[in-house]
């Protein structure tokens, strides 16, 4: 089943989506997508009133409570990142308040200079994980989304050696637009995936050729931190990042359009602006 949250920023509804990608209302079903209320749910959506017009995605689930978020899981990004290839899973924790929706702006920080993409296929923890054997692992899956990773690679790499300053920024991590069940994903390790900038592909890749899969994230991730219901783990880019583009590197500027996608997972599109004042605005 196909999951999502839709409405206005803090006025979300729960929505299905049916057969012909149309959103179904939830709400006379449920209160809101969250890993407890979708556990073991089970609905035909043409039995649900149809959402007419085209509304605002938000994210699909309600109550993420931390983003941990796996580098260079990819040969192929570690090499054009001149990094070395990972042995272990590298990890890094994005701020919850990066979140936003997946068609939502995405604002540059004040002075940015370096902002960069990266297409990301994540999941939402369904139970506890703490030190889960890699067997098990995927039983912990609530479902699947498309992410962006979104970085401000100076931030992220010439402020000393914490990630999370060029990965936490506000809107710097669109989810969504459905949260999809294990069931109709499938095998998670046979996943197209891309990114366009502008109208131009960036990223082309298949979540088959990570270095560590999902069921080895989980394992290896819950050995050092509790992972929770509701809990989301991004797993890692393919290359065609733009610090990676030879000759020369490309950073996102004001005005700038992404548009990415994971096979079964949906599509995202994301307007690039200068940072802002936001006041007591909350994303999400």
């Amino acid at each position: 089943m196909k999951f999502c949250r839709y409405g206005s920023r803090g006025s979300e509804k729960p929505g299905l989506i049916d057969a012909d990608g149309r959103i179904r209302d939830l709400s006379g079903v449920i209160d809101d997508v969250t890993v407890a209320s979708i556990a073991g749910l089970s609905i035909d959506p043409e039995t649900l009133p149809l959402v007419e017009g085209a509304p605002r995605y938000g994210v699909p689930t309600k109550g993420i409570g931390k983003i941990v978020a796996i580098g260079l899981n990819y040969e192929d990004h570690a090499i054009e990142s001149n990094l070395p290839i990972p042995t272990e899973p590298v990890m890094f924790i994005k701020a919850v308040s990066s979140i936003t929706g997946p068609n939502d702006e995405v604002m540059l920080p004040k002075d940015a200079t370096h902002g960069d993409w990266e297409v990301e296929l994540g999941f939402i923890i369904g139970k506890t994980a703490r030190y889960v054997e890699e067997a098990d692992a995927l039983s912990h899956v609530a479902g699947y989304v498309l992410a962006n990773d979104v970085s401000e690679r100076f931030n992220q790499k010439e402020r000393g050696t914490q990630w999370s300053k060029g990965k936490g920024h506000d809107t710097f991590c669109p989810v969504g637009p459905w949260l999809v069940t294990p069931d109709e994903v499938g095998d998670p390790q046979d996943l197209d995936m891309f990114l366009d900038v502008n109208g131009q592909r960036m990223q082309t890749g298949n979540t088959k050729t990570m270095i560590f899969n999902v069921a080895e994230l989980i394992a290896y991730v819950s050995r050092f931190i509790t992972l929770y219901p509701g809990d989301l783990v991004i797993t890692g880019t393919p290359p065609g990042v733009g610090e990676g583009k030879k000759p020369n590197a490309i950073y996102l500027k004001a005005g700038d359009v992404m548009k990415l996608g994971i096979a079964g997972l949906g599509e995202q599109q994301q307007s690039v602006v200068e940072w802002r004042h936001l006041g007591d605005e909350v994303l999400g």
